[in-house]
């Protein structure tokens, strides 16, 4: 994995809007910039941990999250369906059964 996709996931899940800080929302923001696409499938399982539990979309940063996982060449991945309680994770398996 690598590094930059691992100092994202040790940052944690993204809070709820309501929850957040602008200093925790600028370290997410600043380690998903560092991201190149496309990632590997490894990378795209441990992404899945950093989606908020709920809906909310943490002023877009989940979209970004979601974007970097559906460019791993081999989404949606076994793993991903451990997942699928999470909404946003839901939302990527829905996608992917569409395309």
């Amino acid at each position: 994995m690598r590094r930059s996709v691992a100092e994202l996931v040790a940052l944690g899940r993204l809070p709820e809007e309501g929850d957040a800080d602008v200093p925790q929302l600028q370290a997410f923001e600043s380690a998903l910039k560092t991201i190149e696409p496309p990632i590997s499938d490894e990378e795209a399982v441990a992404l899945l941990s950093v989606f908020p539990v709920g809906e909310g979309s943490c002023f877009g940063l989940s979209w970004s999250v979601l974007h970097l996982v559906e460019s791993a060449p081999g989404w949606p991945c076994q793993e991903s369906r451990l997942h699928a309680a999470n909404p946003w994770v839901k939302v990527m398996l829905e996608r992917a059964a569409r395309s």
